[in-house]
């Protein structure tokens, strides 16, 4: 029997330059990531993270989002990493249980598809190979980027992503009907946010892109209604649903992995503090859920500033005159103590009675009902006053209440103000309800003040009335965190009571949204106090590579690697930028005045490699102006990669647009050859700064300081 041949035909096409390129984008970064088996530099701040992610445990990075500590951490899990190394300074000895290169290759991979990726982008624009390779071989030649992806490090993953987002926006937009680039687009602008917020920069500059050719689209006649409503649908589920869901994804995984209680628990509220394993859960759980008249509580401040704290009061009355001669109650302190403690319990009194227990059954105590709060310990009354504030002289004072004189009658009656209630019967809540205590007598509103008392005071935070409150202010916000129903009338039983544990073996979780909120929220609003650093600099010296980073130093050795760039193409890059603001604005003019030098579709092409590459640099840079933060020259990495696109784009249109005669374009051709070849020069010059190795004399590095203000070590044997 006769077989039957089925006409089977496979095409292998291979881009020979693209995977050349590619290969020494790989050789460049990979090459000896193992070196140094020592912490550098910004490793010894990423890898407490990646650490914790290992032990499961909760953080806040108040810098960005969380998808870049879970790639990096990802890179631990695949090594075996188990989280047990201390990283607390720079140049610290990996033990051997650290996995360095599993944690750096993530990192080098990253950066080492920048190279094809810049290949594609030029292609995607419209240029040629040549340029395309161009583009390519200065990348792999750029110093800066080759250290920041050899370690640790975020910078090479957020510009891989950034360049993923815009070349494949680009085959969408050169074929319309290809969805899936459009789709991979939105999905790597999401993961480039969700590295770092820098990334939102970009992906802002994509969404106004996206806009204009949508707008470009509705302008279309040879499409009809249905498929113009299509294109919108599909362009805004791929630029902002898909980017939105993604970021939350982010998140869910985040926080599912973060189970345990971890170093940054107390920046969160209490009921987020009580959804983790650990930690205030194992003290909240099983709590009762309802609080009454004669439950014993804690009481959180809702604010986190200065520091998150528990209304407190001791065994010491406030001085009888302050340091500026105002006179005081000499009452009990009240103040708010940022650790817990046992004085940091009170009872919740019902004024009409006078048990100091739990009802049988509970009498729960609703918003707007008018309570005593008596202190555990001391058994003072929660009091406040038409007298000064200790340090805040235009709020009353608080204190617990001592009958001293017939002058000085209690004021000890607080209106109960659930502020996140769903009715006006609302229970008080255990944890979840946000409270305002309101002073029935004054109507003043007990908070905290945000200062801090002096020495008489323990140097604890001031509690003040304010009747002047408004509105929604977090420092007027308590809530409930530890729970118990009181059982002792009595002083002694009451004191041992409040001294015992509550564990009660019960769950209480957050939705997953509640917890997202609040955690974008501290890390938008938490800000760690900022300080000078010996490497910090301003935008201003990074267009010109005024600085430099030391990111390591051999301990006895010359040996030693500095962030810095390739002199030769950070200064191309520069005569690109300007030189294609020139010709935009001189080709500008002249087409206001009906003068066209260049074909249409050359202009078009210019103005969009104008937006991507001239665009890309512009809001990857001009916003850190306007910025408060400590700032670093890797910062500038993400625009510094956009304008050096910008070069090839400059050269060709120089080549094939305003160079007309061929001996122009001859010694045109030999001038781009010898930059390049000088280009090749500088990156092998730095070579041993970039990679640590080989080791230099003094008078070799000496040679390399070619700027007054690079700080390059000299140790002399």
């Amino acid at each position: 029997m006769q077989g039957v041949k089925l006409p089977v035909t496979v095409t292998l096409e291979i881009n020979v330059l693209l995977v050349a390129v590619t290969a020494f984008g790989f050789v460049t970064r990979l090459y000896g990531i193992q070196f140094p088996r020592a912490v550098v530099f910004d490793e010894v701040y990423y890898g407490q993270f990646v650490s914790l992610y290992m032990k499961r445990l909760f953080f806040i990075d108040e810098s960005g989002p969380p998808l870049g500590h879970m790639i990096q951490a990802l890179g631990g899990y695949l090594g075996g990493f188990d989280g047990n190394f201390v990283w607390n300074r720079i140049g610290a000895e990996y033990t051997s249980n650290v996995p360095v290169w599993c944690l750096r290759v993530i990192p080098a991979v990253a950066g080492s598809l920048c190279v094809p990726l810049g290949y594609l982008l030029m292609v995607e624009l419209g240029y040629s190979h040549f340029s395309a390779v161009g583009a390519s071989l200065l990348l792999v030649m750029e110093n800066s980027l080759i250290v920041q992806s050899r370690f640790m490090l975020l910078e090479s993953v957020l510009i891989f992503f950034l360049l993923l987002a815009v070349v494949a926006y680009l085959r969408f937009h050169n074929a319309p009907n290809r969805w899936l680039w459009l789709f991979l687009s939105g999905g790597s602008c999401a993961f480039g946010v969700g590295v770092k917020y820098m990334g939102l920069f970009t992906y802002v500059l994509l969404i106004g892109l996206a806009a204009v050719h949508t707008w470009n689209v509705l302008g279309d006649k040879t499409l009809s209604n249905g498929k113009v409503l299509v294109h919108v649908v599909v362009r805004s589920l791929a630029l902002v649903v898909l980017p939105a869901v993604l970021y939350l994804g982010f998140f869910y995984v985040h926080l599912s992995l973060l189970s345990h209680s971890g170093p940054h628990d107390q920046m969160m509220s209490s009921a987020f503090q009580a959804s983790l394993e650990g930690g205030l859960s194992r003290i909240t759980q099983g709590q009762p859920l309802d609080v009454a008249f004669g439950s014993q509580v804690t009481l959180r401040s809702v604010s986190s500033k200065p520091v998150p704290c528990w209304l407190h009061s001791h065994k010491a009355n406030y001085p009888i005159r302050y340091e500026d001669g105002r006179g005081s109650s000499h009452q009990q302190q009240v103040t708010c103590y940022p650790f817990k403690d046992v004085n940091n319990w009170w009872i919740i009194k019902d004024p009409s009675r006078q048990s100091l227990v739990v009802a049988s059954p509970p009498k729960p105590v609703r918003h707007g009902d008018v309570i005593q709060l008596l202190h555990g310990m001391t058994s003072r009354f929660l009091n406040t006053h038409d007298v000064a504030a200790p340090t805040s002289p235009h709020a009353q004072e608080v204190s617990g209440y001592i009958d001293f004189n017939v002058s000085m009658p209690a004021q000890n009656l607080w209106r109960v103000d659930i502020r996140n209630r769903e009715s006006d019967r609302d229970v008080w809540k255990t944890i979840m309800s946000e409270i305002q205590l309101v002073h029935v007598n004054t109507s003043a509103v007990l908070k905290l003040s945000g200062a801090s008392l002096p020495e008489w005071g323990f140097r604890q935070l001031e509690v003040v009335g304010d009747k002047i409150y408004k509105g929604y202010q977090q420092s007027g916000l308590w809530n409930v965190e530890e729970h118990r129903y009181g059982k002792s009338q009595e002083q002694r039983e009451r004191e041992l009571e409040l001294k015992s544990p509550t564990y009660v073996d019960t769950s209480r979780n957050l939705t997953f949204m509640a917890r997202f909120m609040e955690l974008q929220w501290k890390m938008l609003t938490v800000r760690s106090e900022e300080t000078e650093h010996k490497y910090s600099s301003s935008p201003l010296e990074w267009i010109t590579m005024d600085t430099n980073i030391a990111y390591w130093l051999h301990p006895s050795s010359n040996a030693q690697i500095h962030l810095m760039g390739n002199v030769v193409t950070w200064t191309l890059a520069n005569m690109a930028l300007f030189v294609n603001v020139l010709l935009f604005l001189t080709y500008l003019l002249r087409r206001r005045r009906k003068i066209e030098d260049i074909p249409e579709a050359s202009w078009e092409q210019l103005v969009l490699a104008g937006v991507v590459c001239s665009g890309g640099w512009a809001v990857n840079y001009l916003p850190f102006f306007l910025m408060e933060k400590t700032l670093f020259l890797y910062h500038y990495l993400p625009a510094l990669t956009f304008q050096i696109l910008q070069i090839p784009v400059i050269v060709e249109h120089l080549y094939t647009h305003i160079l007309r005669s061929p001996s122009h374009r001859k010694a045109f051709s030999g001038v781009v050859l010898a930059a390049l070849c000088s280009v090749y020069l500088c990156y092998r010059t730095f070579c041993p700064l970039t990679y640590g190795q080989p080791e230099l004399t003094a008078q070799q590095l000496a040679s390399l300081r070619w700027k007054d203000s690079w700080d390059i070590l000299l140790r002399k044997h």
